[in-house]
């Protein structure tokens, strides 16, 4: 940051469960909980069509960003990213993942020379085991104003996330980590959303991100990315979704040690060697699943 640059007036809030700030038109508020009690998740289960619940559940965590200006208010929150999960059988696209194993029990009990027989299931509701889901955040229930989100224009930098503001060394003024859910797959990897949010001098940037790593058969990360230039005038709302997605042993391959696995189980390496990747591999090709996600999207809204 130069020296010339001033640090704009803000409020800070706190509290047990949760921080704001407040500068200029805009007021954010993070909100942090502990794992959701047997009760809240029995309500947070019927809310999103009574999927079973990864098991570490932040049902009361959440962000919201209000604009007071424009009555806008837009927000992450747990119930919502989980009601992102497809509930029902997968169909095309949905990016299906079976374990590495799966299908070799399945034959193992199923085929022509099998001697043992299939145990006694109880009929299971079908859902996305792995809890892949698309949500980018959502309109605020007490939003009074909608925003009309625009592809952007390629040849309009303000309609990009500028990585060179993000990444120069400026005054954090607020800072907050929100996990959302995760959940260890019952042993066959992790799938985990936490969203991060930065208030610089200048500018407003979220990163949402949702990393699944099931062994032996993928990884897959699905960004969100909101950015805000206190500068735009008409006030402006860039987001950036991005999904990628490949094969376990495709990744495997470029740890710095071939003995430390640790890389395998920490979400920015994991985006770092899926972005790398070239597109038509992680965002066309794929693990092979068909996954719609595969794709990145830039859109803009303006404030007004």
């Amino acid at each position: 940051m130069s020296a010339a640059m001033s640090v704009p007036q803000h409020r800070l809030q706190e509290s047990p469960n949760s921080r704001a700030i407040e500068i200029g038109p805009w007021t954010i508020t993070a909100c942090t909980n502990p794992i959701s009690n047997a009760g809240r998740c029995d309500a947070l289960q019927a809310a999103i069509g009574g999927i079973p619940l990864p098991e570490m559940t932040f049902g009361d965590n959440s962000l919201e960003l209000e604009h007071r200006e424009s009555g806008w208010r837009y927000a992450f929150t747990t119930e919502e990213a989980l009601k992102g999960v497809k509930n029902g059988e997968l169909q095309d696209g949905d990016g299906a993942v079976k374990v590495g194993y799966a299908d070799a029990w399945l034959k193992s009990r199923t085929g022509p020379h099998s001697q043992i027989p299939m145990p006694m299931t109880v009929p299971t509701k079908p859902y996305d085991w792995t809890y892949t889901t698309l949500y980018p955040g959502h309109l605020g229930t007490s939003s009074t104003k909608g925003l009309d989100w625009q592809p952007a224009d390629r040849n309009n930098s303000e309609h990009t996330i500028p990585l060179a503001e993000l990444t120069r060394h400026d005054p954090i003024l607020f800072y907050a980590e929100i996990p959302l859910f995760e959940d260890e797959l019952h042993d066959n990897g992790a799938s985990h959303l936490l969203v991060r949010i930065r208030v610089m001098p200048t500018c407003i940037f979220i990163l949402q991100r949702f990393t699944l790593r099931v062994d032996n058969v993928l990884f897959r990360t699905y960004d969100t990315r909101v950015y805000h230039s206190f500068s735009s005038s008409p006030p402006l709302v860039v987001r950036e979704t991005s999904g990628w997605e490949a094969p376990y042993e495709r990744v495997k391959v470029r740890l710095p040690k071939r003995d430390d696995l640790t890389p395998l189980t920490d979400p920015m390496w994991i985006a770092k060697i899926l972005s790398e990747m070239p597109a038509d591999i992680s965002q066309e090709v794929g693990a092979g699943t068909r996954w719609k996600g595969l794709s990145t999207k830039i859109e803009v809204a303006k404030l007004v």
